[in-house]
């Protein structure tokens, strides 16, 4: 267990953890404990929110310290795989030349532009946070990393190699089972801050989950690691702008 969670935040983010063998054992829990990764970054990211605004930062400031804290705890792995994956749909090719795209290490046009966009709306969604928005932001990272890692147990692979493919491999059946009590555990959390407002928020993942499985089905013949980043920055967005928009109705 204590390997797969020091495999887990070595890979996913920039957490400085001892170094550990990689095997099949040592991976077999690795995605269980994926969402802890999210639920780090969620504390971060509540305690900047409170702290600078106690500290009299601007509402710009602080929203440009939000935008950026995700890529930084990270290491920009998943965004990543979002500019890979908006690269390789954008080329409208086969499903073959789509995914050597993925893994081609050059950057397209439509990679900046949508990176630029992708930041800008959540530099402009992180400005109209509430303590209730940014509450359900913070339970939306381990909501979008839980999603992800049950996509990695669960969906078709594209291809029979590669980090999602030996992650697959590795997790056990229980590993399921784990990853859908701690889904439970976030819906309730979701429930706790704000029925409305966390079930907008959970409705809003799902949805995007739906999405993502079929796009990658139809687009790449199923998921590939950069897929399953591509995924983790939509719902995390998706959810932000949702959190934004009902906790100002409210």
């Amino acid at each position: 267990m204590w390997r797969s969670l020091v495999i887990a935040f070595s890979t996913y983010s920039k957490i400085p953890v001892p170094r550990v063998e990689w095997n099949e054992k040592s991976m077999r829990y690795s995605m269980c404990f994926f969402p802890l990764v999210g639920a780090v970054l969620g504390l971060l990211s509540a305690g900047c929110f409170y702290g600078l605004r106690a500290a009299g930062v601007g509402k710009a400031a602080t929203a440009a310290v939000l935008t950026v804290l995700p890529v930084l705890v990270s290491g920009g792995i998943h965004m990543d795989g979002f500019l890979d994956t908006i690269d390789a749909k954008s080329s409208y090719r086969s499903t073959e030349e789509r995914l050597r795209i993925v893994k081609d290490p050059h950057t397209g046009a439509f990679a900046i532009i949508y990176g630029g966009v992708y930041f800008l709306l959540c530099f402009g969604a992180l400005t109209e946070v509430t303590e209730t928005g940014i509450s359900c932001v913070a339970v939306g990272y381990v909501y979008s990393r839980i999603l992800s890692a049950l996509s990695v147990v669960t969906f078709r692979k594209a291809k029979r190699d590669g980090m999602v493919r030996a992650a697959a491999d590795a997790a056990q059946k229980t590993v399921k089972w784990i990853l859908g009590a701690e889904l439970v555990t976030v819906v309730l959390a979701f429930v706790f801050i704000s029925p409305f407002a966390g079930g907008v928020c959970i409705l809003a993942g799902l949805i995007c989950f739906g999405y993502y499985r079929g796009m990658a089905y139809k687009l790449f013949g199923g998921i590939t690691g950069d897929l399953a980043g591509y995924f983790l920055q939509v719902c995390e967005l998706v959810v932000l702008i949702s959190a934004a928009v009902v906790s100002k109705i409210m």
